[in-house]
């Protein structure tokens, strides 16, 4: 979780179109959210123990996206997340830009691939 957290915020931080990335709880899971991107949540749960994801608004293209451009390189839930095991290596450059995708989505949404 705090790889995940760290991640998030390095992403934020190399984007010259975020200059604020608000974190905060929401249903009391780590969130972030910027003025022109989309909430991205994070989690661990007691039902899962060996896993943990990455949580998209559900009624976003990003979900969708992430499926038609990396395929199986992550494992999905539906259309609201990506889900890692404990045990995995998480891809950080693929990752990164689904981070920034999400980050920017008001911004890249009206593109086909959200600038992956």
């Amino acid at each position: 979780m705090q790889f995940l957290r760290d991640l998030v915020i390095e992403t934020a931080q190399e984007q010259q179109g975020i200059t604020e990335l608000d974190e905060t709880l929401k249903w009391g899971e780590p969130s972030f959210l910027t003025k022109n991107g989309s909430t991205l949540r994070m989690d661990w749960k007691e039902k899962t123990p060996e896993q943990y994801a990455m949580y998209f608004k559900c009624t976003s293209r990003l979900v969708e996206t992430f499926k038609m451009v990396y395929g199986d390189q992550f494992r999905y839930q539906k259309n609201r997340a990506i889900v890692f095991d404990l045990r995995q290596t998480v891809p950080a450059k693929e990752l990164k830009k689904c981070i920034k995708a999400t980050l920017l989505y008001h911004k890249v949404k009206d593109d086909n691939t959200l600038g992956l």
